[in-house]
């Protein structure tokens, strides 16, 4: 079983840690039973947020027995001091807990430093020295923001989206942090589902002192990163080629299906509507194509264009744009 260190924290995670955003759309005993079968098979990081609905409720149900054999990381996504510590009483109340191993400031705009006004980093301080947390880290989708949290010798981890869609940039990022010894936290490695393959998807990140938290939803899921426990998938020149041919096919600006976008006013699901021609190419094009989906898209046709999810775009994309030229490849299909 592999493992990484999570930078100047010290803290010694598997290569397969547990995202457990996904675990909130299924019941409570299916959660608990998936949980605590992931940790069973050796499986010690589960990473959590505040807003993921009872996300953190699952993780508590499930594991607080085993509380300190695991580590835990979470998220405030707070503007203001009340707010963070509002949130960090809740998720330690969920998760049964009196700790918290790393928490997360949860995508914030910009940057929280000491003095700026916001009062979020002085509160995480104030929540370390309580014994409340032990780490401090920031999650972004925005690569100045993670840049400067990097630079800034304040955050103990980043959680940032990293795969084998990466750019210079962000491949860069990675490699400062381990020059910085910090622990790089990676979500996202399946590019929000459009990467299918996830032995390429581990050899990838394998490459690098990151530490992948795979979004898990269903046994069968979980079932295939614990079998690369034991056979880790290695970088060869067969995966290597297909890592090149994906790159080819995704180039240029797309939806990674993040949400920061939504709500839309009229009730468009951006996420997914906004890379509809990925995903009718890359999975089986049946299900998208269901009475449901074809509802889902026609509310295109309502777009507003008001520019709230353009500006609210972490990778800066043309939303309203890629929605339309999106709504009419999907319209080919019918």
């Amino acid at each position: 079983m592999k493992t990484v260190r999570l930078g100047r924290t010290n803290l010694v995670v598997n290569k397969n840690g547990f995202g457990a955003l996904p675990v909130q759309r299924v019941s409570m005993e299916e959660a608990g039973r998936i949980l605590r079968k992931a940790y069973d098979n050796g499986i010690n990081f589960f990473d959590t947020a505040h807003v993921y609905t009872d996300s953190e409720e699952k993780i508590g149900y499930a594991l607080a027995d085993v509380r300190s054999n695991i580590i835990i990381a979470t998220k405030a996504a707070a503007d203001t001091p009340e707010e963070f510590w509002r949130q960090l009483h809740l998720s330690l109340e969920r998760m049964h807990t009196d700790y918290i191993d790393i928490y997360q400031l949860h995508n914030p705009a910009f940057c929280p430093k000491p003095g700026d006004g916001s009062g979020l980093y002085e509160a995480m301080l104030e929540a370390k020295e309580k014994g409340l947390i032990r780490h401090i880290g920031i999650t972004n989708h925005r690569i100045a923001v993670a840049e400067e949290a990097v630079e800034s010798g304040l955050y103990e981890t980043l959680q940032f989206p990293f795969s084998y869609l990466a750019s210079d940039r962000e491949v860069q990022l990675v490699k400062r942090c381990e020059e910085l010894n910090v622990g790089f936290i990676c979500m996202k490695a399946l590019a929000g589902g459009l990467i299918t393959n996830a032995e390429a998807a581990y050899a990838y990140l394998d490459q690098f002192e990151v530490a992948p938290i795979w979004g898990i939803q269903r046994e069968r899921e979980l079932d295939e990163f614990l079998a690369f426990h034991d056979a880790p998938p290695a970088m060869n020149d067969e995966i290597r080629a297909f890592i090149e041919k994906e790159r080819k096919e995704l180039a240029g600006e797309f939806c990674r299906g993040c949400g920061y976008c939504m709500p839309c006013p009229v009730g468009i699901e951006i996420n997914n509507c906004a890379r509809m021609s990925l995903m009718l190419r890359r999975a089986p094009a049946k299900g998208w194509l269901s009475e449901a989906w074809q509802e889902k898209m026609k509310k295109i046709e309502s777009c507003l264009e008001c520019g709230q999810c353009m500006s609210k775009c972490p990778y800066g994309l043309d939303t309203p744009a890629l929605l339309k030229k999106n709504y009419e490849d999907y319209k080919t299909f019918l």
